[in-house]
């Protein structure tokens, strides 16, 4: 195995709530001084989200606003208003870092219609002057499109809380995915308060690369712009065919499904059309984050895993996710082994007729950090003609320690 450095976008924000600030000065918000704000964040691990929240919240409080935070996710922590404050709390999120109450149910009203549907609202933040939603922008899991994961999901999936985000992903298998959350995010934003929408797009190395933030009118142009740059920055793996894949870590905050498809080339929706880039035969999933708090959604995307992994799973909180994204196939548990050992050994010893010690073989921390990774020796002709590519450290053989634990990316050199 080698150490090897990918050059990403590397474009990032020096000072976050100056940003924030002159991007929510420039927007042209129809806020007022006295406004009661209910501002949305997500369960996603985005970088810097408490700061970017914060900072929201100090413009609106400079603004003479009355904000208040509130989760803005469908079904995850368990579905449950503890649970999502809970996942929020994780991210630094809370009434004391804030400055401003943090509010939470799972109620909802209807504000509208779309596809012969009720549109859903979170209850709280409808009975607020304003509702503004703070989301990163980037290239979404399971589809394709000119609108994918970003401030429209957030108005959809996350508004809609459990109910709606159930019934609009039944609705997507027969309208598909970009439909459902761009019919409803436009009847969000007509009949709702939508007082802004902070979007975030994130760097190669999953550091703050822009903030922009949009008033009701200018959104659903400004985040089609955005998911072109976060689509053109996002990191990705640097080779197009791979015999195994070993992925330290899994969970929610990584990826809505555990592990990025946009970096995998695998989803588990069959009724979208989804790029099989690259083609990896196999892929060993280590364990979970303990962010993901036991929600093990995408599991089924691996191959092989782990005994620590498969223990980790709380499965009242990812069979939830699982059944209202209708994808119980995220869910599958792959061959379970004692070690990471056995499970990578296992891995090598099903990938046809190429010998393990020529496979070509990958091992990330994420499928989010992939500034730095491990390759092997297969791979060394392509790494060495890539401009993007550079090996830093000397050839080692792929470590395990004597409780067959893989020695992680952090320590590995």
């Amino acid at each position: 195995m080698y150490r090897v450095r990918q050059k990403l976008a590397d474009q990032r924000v020096a000072d976050i709530p100056a940003a924030v600030h002159a991007a929510m000065a420039k927007a042209r918000l129809p806020i007022k001084p006295g406004d009661t704000v209910a501002v949305g964040a997500g369960s996603r691990g985005i970088a810097n989200i408490a700061v970017v929240v914060g900072a929201a919240v100090s413009y609106l409080k400079k603004m003479g606003a009355k904000p208040f935070v509130f989760p803005a996710m469908g079904s995850h922590g368990g579905a449950t208003p503890e649970g999502q404050l809970e996942v929020l709390e994780h991210y630094g999120i809370t009434e004391a870092t804030m400055g401003c109450p943090l509010r939470a149910t799972m109620e909802v009203v209807q504000v509208g219609e779309a596809l012969g549907l009720p549109v859903w609202c979170d209850k709280i933040a409808n009975g607020a002057d304003w509702i503004g939603v703070v989301n990163r922008i980037k290239p979404h899991t399971d589809f394709k499109g000119e609108i994918e994961s970003g401030l429209f999901k957030m108005m959809a999936i996350g508004l809609g809380k459990h109910q709606g985000a159930k019934q609009y992903h039944a609705a997507m298998v027969k309208h598909t995915y970009e439909k459902v959350i761009t019919t409803v995010g436009r009847e969000m934003l007509a009949k709702a308060r939508i007082g802004f929408g902070l979007g975030i797009v994130e760097n190669g190395y999953d550091e703050t690369a822009c903030i922009e933030a949009f008033n009701a009118a200018d959104l659903e142009a400004g985040e089609r712009r955005l998911l072109k740059d976060a689509r053109k920055w996002m990191a990705r793996l640097p080779f197009s065919d791979l015999d195994v894949l070993v992925v330290e870590e899994v969970g929610k905050n990584i990826s809505g499904a555990g592990m990025d498809p946009n970096v995998i080339g695998r989803t588990l929706h069959t009724f979208e059309n989804f790029p099989r880039d690259p083609r990896i035969l196999r892929i060993v999933a280590l364990d979970l984050t303990e962010v993901t708090m036991g929600n093990a959604t995408g599991i089924g995307n691996a191959d092989f895993t782990t005994k620590l992994l498969a223990g980790k799973i709380d499965w009242r909180k990812t069979s939830i996710n699982v059944l209202t994204s209708s994808a119980p196939n995220a869910a599958m548990l792959p061959l379970t082994f004692e070690t990471d050992q056995v499970a990578v050994e296992s891995a090598l010893g099903c990938i046809g007729l190429t010998p393990p010690e020529q496979a070509r073989l990958v091992h990330v921390k994420n499928t989010l950090m992939l500034g730095e990774m491990e390759c092997s020796e297969s791979l060394l002709s392509e790494i060495r003609q890539s401009p993007n590519l550079e090996i830093i450290g000397e050839a080692h053989p792929l470590a395990f320690d004597a409780a067959g634990r893989i020695i992680p990316m952090a320590l590995a050199h």
